[in-house]
């Protein structure tokens, strides 16, 4: 089965999920460069429960339209736990959306350093809960950490969505 399939399904199951409860789902992001929203598209219906997603590549597109503080941009970098957490909070309240998921890594092939080597992917999920985080370090070319981290986002967020309507 392709990468591609795999995510068409979680993300059909995703809108299932999503749909049964009344909800809706965003997503922000920066190094899949708009591809959770691409998978979750491919759906038909999904206008039912994506309304729409934030590609904020740059930092000022973080802050601009997701509220990311420039002071903690500046110290702690766009790959870091804080940066995710904003991105996913702010995307959230920007859409109105119940769930949103964030993203935000370097897939390389330049651009790492030690401490944040190529592969390095932060997440964060936020949720009518809550906010939870999580740290990679996928390997691979490019194209495939930037695929992994789209599966990597749909199946948290599906797993998010179906707690939630079980609560």
């Amino acid at each position: 089965m392709t990468t591609a399939s795999v995510n068409y399904q979680l993300a059909e199951q995703l809108g299932q999920a999503l749909c049964q409860g009344g909800l809706w789902v965003t997503a922000a992001e920066s190094c899949t460069g708009g591809g959770v929203a691409h998978a979750i598209t491919e759906v038909p219906g999904s206008s039912a429960w994506f309304g729409c997603g934030f590609v904020t590549y740059a930092n000022s597109a973080k802050h601009r339209l997701l509220g990311v503080s420039e002071a903690l941009l500046a110290a702690e970098g766009a790959v870091s736990e804080p940066v995710v957490v904003q991105m996913a909070e702010g995307a959230r309240a920007a859409s109105g959306a119940d769930f949103a998921v964030a993203i935000s890594g370097i897939a390389g092939p330049g651009g790492g350093s030690s401490d944040k080597p190529v592969g390095t992917v932060w997440f964060a999920w936020a949720t009518p809960e809550g906010t939870q985080s999580k740290k990679y370090l996928l390997s691979g070319d490019r194209g495939s950490v930037r695929e992994q981290a789209i599966e990597i986002s749909l199946k948290e967020l599906l797993h998010q969505v179906t707690g939630y309507n079980t609560v």
